[in-house]
């Protein structure tokens, strides 16, 4: 297989105004490699920098120090640490993909143009866009007439479930999830995890943090310990900002 993401000497702080500006340190020198096709699991105890390490990935936090070498087939690699903010849009839109725990709905936009707005984003047609839409929302078993209404009123199992099609809908080349499954019910957490495998027979890299551990076993090629707590020290400066279901995933 061939490299996909390499993560090097990774280290996250944030400072705390309010502490006197000391540090809570998130994660300290993190080092891995994801291969293309491979999940990545992430294990340890809450307050150990698990979803802080997934929002370096994808950006929405800032590292402290390291770097994070996303990789293309033809072994090119781009640094997200360096790359523009627009440049890293581009990666958001095109190649990763990111599943929080939680949905932050819109009030009065339907779940159905919530799902499709990446690939209307993309310039696909509203039609075709809206067809394909249907085939996930009838795999993830979301009956229809809830495809029109409005995520505000659904139940915290059916906004993930809207949450992750919203993510599929696009098919990114790399996905980063942060406790999928954490808010469903036995079935629903079925379905995800038959598609979070069917994701992996399409050569679709995932890093994936999950607190049920036979979850984890199921699913990891291999699995990422984070054994150690934020803690606090003295504070240092930050870097400047840089800036199977007849459903078929690849597009």
């Amino acid at each position: 297989m061939s490299k996909h993401l390499e993560v090097v000497k990774l280290n996250k702080q944030f400072t705390m105004h309010i502490l006197d500006k000391k540090n809570i340190v998130a994660f300290h020198d993190i080092s891995f490699t994801v291969d293309r096709g491979e999940f990545l699991g992430i294990s340890g105890k809450s307050g150990y920098g698990k979803s802080s390490l997934i929002k370096c990935i994808y950006r929405n936090y800032d590292v402290t120090s390291g770097d994070i070498f996303l990789y293309d087939k033809a072994g090119n690699a781009l640094n997200l640490v360096e790359i523009s903010d627009i440049e890293m849009l581009e990666i958001r839109n095109r190649r990763l993909g990111y599943v929080s725990q939680f949905l932050y709905t819109i009030p009065r936009v339907t779940a159905m143009n919530i799902v499709i707005e990446p690939l209307i984003d993309r310039g696909w047609e509203a039609e075709r866009a809206i067809e394909r839409a249907k085939a996930l929302f009838l795999l993830f078993d979301i009956p229809r007439n809830l495809w029109d209404a409005y995520p505000s009123t659904f139940s915290g199992g059916e906004k993930q479930r809207i949450n992750i099609m919203r993510t599929l809908i696009d098919c990114p080349e790399f996905l980063l999830l942060d406790e999928p499954t954490a808010s469903l019910d036995k079935k629903n957490r079925a379905i995800i995890l038959d598609i979070i495998k069917e994701l992996k027979t399409q050569e679709i890299t995932i890093i994936g943090i999950f607190h049920d551990p036979e979850e984890l076993d199921l699913l990891a090629d291999k699995t990422l310990p984070l054994d150690r707590p934020g803690f606090f020290e003295e504070a240092i400066p930050e870097p400047p900002h840089h800036g199977k279901n007849g459903f078929v995933f690849q597009i």
